[in-house]
C-alpha cells in the first residue's frame, strides 16, 4: 500500500508519463488526470500529498484550479508545482515571487523536477495571509498570526482616520437633523 499520492494535472500524456519515469521508485501512488476538471475531482477524491498542474488546460485551466485550491482552507497546504512552457504566461496571472506553490518551466530535467518538489513542499507549510478590506475602501494584508509593527502601525493610523471621518460625519448628521427640524416647525 502507498503512503503518498502525486497528482499529475496536464493535457499532455508524454509530460505526464515523464513526470512518473523522474519521481524515484518509491512508496507512492501517481495519479494522472488530463484536465481541470479531472484534476478538480482527483483532488477532492483523493487528497494527493502533491499536486503538479499545468497551467494551461482543458475544460478547466491551471488557474481557475489554482484558484479553487486557494479558496479552500483544506486544500491550501497541499505542496503545488505549478509547471508551464511559458513563464509569462502564469506572471499574468500571479506576481512572483511565488510565495506558496514552487513553479516549474516546461521541459524539465529530473533535478529540476525534485528541486521544485522539495520547494513547494517548503513552502505549503508557510502560514497563509488573507486580504481584509477596509471601511474606507483600502485594503490590507493580516496575517494568520503574528503582524509585523509596521503592519500594526498601519492599521492603527487606519483606525485613527476612520474614527475621524465617523466623527466629522456624526457632526454633519447633527447638522442635518437640526435643519430638517427647523423646517418642520
Amino acid at each position: 500500500m502507498t503512503n503518498h499520492k502525486i497528482l499529475v494535472i496536464d493535457d499532455s500524456r508524454v509530460i505526464r508519463m515523464r513526470v512518473r519515469d523522474m519521481l524515484p521508485q518509491g512508496n507512492f501512488e501517481i495519479i494522472e488526470a488530463q484536465d481541470g476538471v479531472e484534476g478538480m475531482d482527483a483532488i477532492l477524491s483523493q487528497r494527493p500529498n502533491l499536486i503538479m498542474l499545468d497551467f494551461l488546460l482543458p475544460r478547466m485551466s491551471g488557474w481557475e484550479v489554482f484558484q479553487e485550491i486557494q479558496a479552500n482552507p483544506e486544500l491550501q497546504n497541499i505542496p503545488l508545482v505549478l509547471m508551464s512552457g511559458r513563464k509569462e504566461e502564469v506572471t499574468e496571472k500571479m506576481t512572483e515571487p511565488f510565495e506558496y506553490f514552487e513553479f516549474i518551466q516546461k521541459p524539465f530535467e529530473q533535478k529540476e523536477l525534485i528541486e521544485a518538489i522539495k520547494a513547494a513542499m517548503v513552502k505549503a507549510r508557510k502560514p497563509r495571509r488573507t486580504a481584509m478590506t477596509t471601511a474606507g475602501g483600502a485594503s490590507t494584508v493580516a496575517a494568520t498570526g503574528d503582524i509585523s509593527a509596521a503592519e500594526f502601525q498601519q492599521l492603527q493610523a487606519q483606525v485613527q482616520q476612520l474614527q475621524g471621518e465617523v466623527a466629522q460625519l456624526k457632526g454633519q448628521l447633527a447638522k442635518v437633523l437640526a435643519f430638517i427640524k427647523q423646517k418642520l416647525k
